[in-house]
């Protein structure tokens, strides 16, 4: 599936990949590790262009001038960062073996084809395909893209009304507005809240948000160059994490 920003011209900047440790909490064990995603030795993914790294300092700055009306204090919590594209394509084909299998049906059973077609499209609304194609990178193969939440002074994660890598509407950024609206004291109304200060935070800091991924933010690849109508992307794809 092409997207929207696919024929951004991209012309990298040579920015290092560096580490956000220690300076940011980065949920451990890794959630694509504990599901076999190949990264290798020498792949840590808890990792971002430098300028991006700067600017997600930035948001956390910003972040920390204001609070949760629940638990008040809140910080970023990184779910993903830079990802090989090995790993995207692992990862595409566990999104698509856990939908089929959360559907109750086998992928490989030639009767369910048009289910199994189905699922493909649904997932592939959330989930870059995994392009070699040097025009064409996934996001988080740039060191570009990140993937994150909010936590608690002690780093307990916050509810925001739908889990990362959801597959389904309650992934959409603005998921849950009209019943935030309607209900300003009710949960929902605290999640919606806490993915507009997510995304508040991270624009202002020059990031641009994924239409589809409340979590799902990126600085200097296509889609933010899309999006802010630059002429262009900075960060093509890194093969390797130093």
């Amino acid at each position: 599936m092409r997207r929207p920003w696919s024929d951004v011209v991209i012309d990298d900047c040579g920015e290092p990949l560096v580490s956000l440790k220690p300076r940011f909490l980065c949920l451990e064990p890794h959630p694509y590790a504990c599901v076999g995603a190949p990264y290798g030795e020498d792949a840590d993914p808890y990792r971002l262009r430098s300028g991006v790294l700067k600017r997600l300092i930035a948001a956390q700055t910003l972040l920390s001038m204001r609070s949760d009306p629940e638990v008040g204090t809140v910080q970023l919590a990184i779910f993903d960062a830079w990802r090989p594209i090995r790993v995207q394509a692992f990862m595409v084909e566990h999104a698509i073996q856990e939908q089929c299998r959360s559907q109750g049906f086998d992928p490989s059973d030639p009767l369910m084809a048009a289910a199994l077609e189905q699922v493909q499209s649904d997932v592939a609304k959330f989930w870059a395909p995994p392009s070699p194609d040097p025009c064409t990178p996934p996001p988080h193969s740039t060191g570009g893209a990140v993937d994150l939440t909010l936590a608690d002074s002690s780093g307990a994660l916050l509810e925001m009304g739908g889990d990362i890598d959801a597959i389904g509407d309650q992934s959409i950024p603005d998921h849950h507005a009209k019943e935030a609206e309607a209900n300003p004291h009710g949960e929902v109304a605290r999640w919606h809240g806490r993915r507009c200060l997510l995304n508040e935070v991270m624009t202002k800091a020059g990031f641009a948000r994924h239409p589809n991924e409340w979590w799902h933010f990126s600085h200097g690849d296509q889609l933010w160059a899309w999006q802010q109508q630059t002429p262009g992307a900075i960060y093509a794809s890194v093969s390797r994490s130093c």
